[in-house]
């Protein structure tokens, strides 16, 4: 009977045997035939023992000239490449990426950032519907919470005008104070008044502006409320609004 089967090195001395061979161990003579036989039977099992030694990895690159490489080990000129490990069959199992120049780790951050801050806008835009939908029962509800912010500024508005009145009579006042010392020094006292009284009416008129640019602002922001909940209730755009009451410049 013919016995083929593969030995390690720890089977058999490593000077007669390389890692991975096939040898015939013949347990009784045989004929010539069954011998050859046996021989090309030893043959075709040596693969299959040698990979049993052998690495299971097999490398796939290119070098900077194009050239592509197959081996167990990825070589010097691969170095900073991009290296393919193949399984034996021949498949794509792991893939280690070329190291990246300064300008595609520049266009890769950036890239990155591009979408963290899109990610965040969006986790934004969700916080500021549900808020929105938490605070309004209804477009009528949107109307009302316009009407009411559009008083309080006019009523604002309208005290302002009133400061600013009184400090131009104090004004006129302190003018015709102020010609009783034309030839003669003013007092000290009545020369800061009038400074101070400049300086508060400037002060008023800004104060004004800026709550007449509040009006705007109002009907905007009730505007853009009225068009997300809409969006987010029906999928409808609303119309344009018309303009609501107190958005017209007002009058001193």
């Amino acid at each position: 009977m013919l016995k083929v089967h593969c030995k390690t090195r720890g089977d058999i001395p490593s000077s007669s045997l390389k890692p991975g061979a096939a040898s015939i161990v013949l347990k009784r003579p045989l004929s010539l035939n069954i011998l050859v036989a046996g021989i090309l039977l030893a043959l075709a099992a040596a693969p299959a023992c040698a990979q049993t030694q052998a690495q299971s990895q097999l490398f796939k690159c290119k070098d900077s000239k194009g050239r592509t490489y197959y081996t167990q080990t990825p070589p010097t000129e691969c170095l900073g490449k991009e290296v393919e490990e193949l399984s034996r069959q021949g498949r794509v199992v792991k893939k280690r990426e070329a190291a990246l120049t300064p300008e595609q780790l520049a266009a890769r951050e950036a890239e990155e950032k591009r979408k963290k801050e899109e990610e965040t806008a969006a986790k934004e835009e969700k916080r500021k519907n549900a808020a929105l939908l938490n605070t309004y029962s209804s477009e009528q509800d949107i109307e009302d919470s316009r009407q009411r912010a559009l008083k309080q500024a006019e009523l604002a508005t309208k005290e302002i005008d009133k400061r600013i009145a009184e400090a131009q009579k104090r004004a006129k006042n302190l003018a015709a104070e102020k010609e009783f010392y034309a030839k003669k020094p003013m007092p000290k006292k009545l020369e800061d008044d009038i400074k101070n009284n400049e300086i508060d009416i400037k002060g008023q008129q800004e104060t004004l502006a800026a709550k007449k640019k509040e009006l705007g602002d109002i009907n905007a922001k009730y505007d853009e409320d009225k068009r997300r909940y809409l969006e987010l209730t029906t999928g409808a755009k609303p119309k344009a609004p018309a303009a609501p009451a107190g958005a017209a410049p007002l009058k001193k």
